[in-house]
């Protein structure tokens, strides 16, 4: 079986790291890795420490990139390697445009490539939050032959817009999968983090959805500095994302202010180091929702509607919302109610024991 894996992104990456790892051991499967490279200098990182060498790299990354522009450029990189290599499978991972992208130029080549959709079936229903991703997932699911659904509500979510209880598979989320293979409790990667005083109780931080640019960031980034101002015996550690629209407000509202560290993008081993000893978690990341629960993390996430309301049903976190006071009074809670603070730690992941990337491969295997 020849089995393509396309991804473009660094949270797809990490999800899809597992799955490339279990095929090395199948003799029977070719895997083959293609990346759009979608975003660059963030995607890099994540495929080095463990030896996958792309076998075609679109290297699609420009300034200034549109969403229309790495959709088309995708569409059009994609076609001929999918003609002449006419995989068995396309496998790809979550909801950006590249995974959209490498869907539909699967179908479009004539090839009659079976596409996997691994993370399939999750919905806010909203179709800009998240934007876009909300959209990209819901049409590569029309396009998707297995539907590799996370967790039961995902699977139910898919049922009901009339995929077919055949093609759909309850595995587990492969982020879960990707704890196994990092280390925790050692130095960092990144010397910048050497700073972080773990005597205090230190917040980490992720802001960087679409959706928020402009004054929703602003809000979150005020509400997070009234916080550390409030509690001396807090620390925040933000990763912060590249694009502009990022950098300038935090560095503008937070940079300077005391016990505050505003850092580059994490490698994935220091991102679950510093998860396995953080206090607490404020992200708008969909993947690090589904990690925080496995490092007894309580997390608030910055975003009015998710679509992993798992997590809200479990406990393992809560939505902070994106205004000023909604986030502050959120954190607020967290930092002062010892009792709410000690359920959300000790909830149970929803998200998976550690073996979806063992069931997805043995599923194709037996197709």
């Amino acid at each position: 079986m020849k089995i393509i894996s396309v991804f473009g992104t660094r949270p797809e990456a990490v999800k899809m790291l597992p799955v490339l790892l279990e095929m090395k051991k199948r003799a029977q499967i070719e895997s083959l890795v293609c990346v759009t490279a979608q975003h660059r200098e963030l995607l890099d990182g994540v495929l080095a420490p463990f030896g996958i060498v792309p076998d075609f790299d679109l290297n699609l990354m420009t300034a200034g990139q549109t969403l229309t522009d790495i959709t088309t450029r995708a569409l059009r990189g994609l076609e001929p390697i999918f003609k002449e290599q006419a995989p068995d499978v396309l496998l790809v991972q979550g909801d950006t445009a590249t995974v959209f992208a490498a869907s539909l130029a699967a179908f479009y080549c004539d090839r009659r490539i079976k596409i996997g959709h691994i993370e399939a079936g999750l919905r806010s229903f909203d179709k800009f939050q998240p934007y876009p991703e909300e959209i990209n997932r819901r049409l590569t699911t029309v396009l998707a032959d297995f539907h590799f659904a996370p967790t039961q509500l995902s699977r139910e979510n898919l049922l009901k817009e009339g995929v077919p209880d055949s093609s759909v598979f309850v595995t587990g989320n492969t982020v879960i999968d990707m704890i196994r293979h990092t280390r925790r409790g050692q130095g960092f990667n990144n010397p910048a983090l050497e700073k972080v005083d773990f005597s205090k109780r230190v917040i980490l931080m992720t802001a960087h959805r679409r959706e928020n640019w402009g004054k929703p960031l602003e809000d979150i980034c005020n509400a997070v500095k009234r916080v550390v101002l409030d509690f001396p015996d807090v620390q925040l550690v933000w990763a912060v994302h590249p694009g502009r629209a990022v950098t300038e407000p935090s560095q503008r509202i937070l940079g300077g202010v005391e016990r505050v560290l505003l850092t580059e993008p994490l490698d994935i081993f220091d991102m679950h180091n510093l998860m396995s000893r953080a206090y607490l978690l404020l992200t708008d990341s969909g993947g690090l929702q589904e990690e925080s629960p496995s490092f007894d993390l309580p997390t608030i996430v910055l975003r009015e509607v998710t679509e992993r309301p798992e997590g809200l049903e479990a406990g393992t976190m809560s939505l902070g919302g994106v205004s000023e006071l909604s986030v502050y009074n959120e954190a607020r809670r967290l930092l002062t109610d010892e009792a709410a603070y000690k359920k959300m730690a000790a909830a149970e992941n929803p998200y998976g024991d550690g073996m979806a990337s063992k069931r997805i491969i043995d599923i194709l295997g037996e197709c």
